[in-house]
């Protein structure tokens, strides 16, 4: 499993990150990404925010909220966000741009483990888990996760959790070319038969992602509902348009009817797994009291 923990009774703390998954992000890619290729990934998230969250000031977790592209503009409009991730660089990123912004602070910004939230029971009004089931190859690990964030929701609280699709690598593969390299076809091969993305160089190869669950649409909707919830909707982000074609996303016409044209197929059950990445939606139980 990608966090490895010493024995310790102390939520959130003593556990150290896989050397694939450190190495990966120790190259620095995540501060961009959201501003590069994965642009319509970040307008569509932000949309499905604003569509499910309670209003502000609602407390908000984001966890495994990298250097804060979601948390910091949750801050400025007005919510109450504290910022969990397992990487010690992206919450150092995310303290610093919180204090960029002092008229609008993140609540907090702390390293921590998904599966051991530092937070108490029913004391936030909804959880972001936009990472964590990325990195928990073992499910027992991901359904503790979920079982976490049930744990620190009110009765009534809202969960929006993000997984990459089983097909991703495959048809990002096929777009681009690069299929035809035996090292990314075997990966490609790995993912599609157990779920596991392994990147055998994370670092020469940043591009390719490291170690990862991939989920099936289905396979979500069913951890989600196993980690205590009562019903979840499983959305598509960025279905089958092009992420990465500036063109696209920089003439308004074109991207309001691309955006249009995602909202009316985002739970269609025969499109889901060709979105590259997914968000499940889902509430509390109404008795979600300790």
């Amino acid at each position: 499993m990608i966090y490895r923990r010493p024995r310790s009774n102390v939520r959130g703390m003593g556990y150290q990150l896989e050397p694939d998954i450190r190495a990966h992000y120790g190259v620095g890619l995540e501060g961009s990404r959201l501003d590069t290729w994965g642009r319509l990934e970040a307008i569509r998230t932000r949309e499905l925010l604003d569509r499910y969250l309670p209003a502000a000031p609602a407390t908000v977790y984001d966890i495994g909220g990298a250097e804060g592209p979601y948390a910091l503009p949750l801050a400025r409009a007005g919510y109450t966000v504290h910022l969990l991730d397992p990487v010690p660089p992206h919450v150092a990123a995310a303290r610093g741009a919180s204090a960029a912004q002092p008229d609008a602070p993140l609540a907090s910004a702390e390293v921590g483990d998904a599966r051991e939230l530092p937070y108490a029971d029913a004391s936030a009004d909804a959880v972001l888990l936009f990472g964590p089931l990325y990195h928990l190859v073992e499910r027992a690990d991901r359904l503790r996760a979920l079982a976490e964030a049930r744990r620190v929701l009110r009765p009534g609280g809202v969960l929006l959790v993000a997984a990459i699709s089983r097909f991703a690598s495959m048809l990002d593969g096929l777009a681009i070319g690069v299929i035809g390299d035996p090292a990314f076809e075997s990966i490609v091969a790995g993912a599609l038969e157990d779920g596991v993305h392994r990147n055998p160089d994370p670092v020469g190869r940043p591009e390719w992602f490291t170690l990862a669950y991939f989920h099936h649409p289905d396979e979500l909707r069913e951890e989600v509902l196993a980690g205590g919830f009562p019903d979840v909707a499983v959305l598509a982000v960025e279905g089958m348009a092009r992420s990465d074609d500036p063109a696209a996303l920089d003439d308004p016409a074109r991207l309001a009817a691309t955006l249009r044209m995602l909202r009316r197929v985002e739970r269609e059950p025969a499109l889901l797994g060709a979105s590259p990445h997914l968000i499940g939606v889902a509430t509390a139980p109404l008795d979600n009291l300790p």
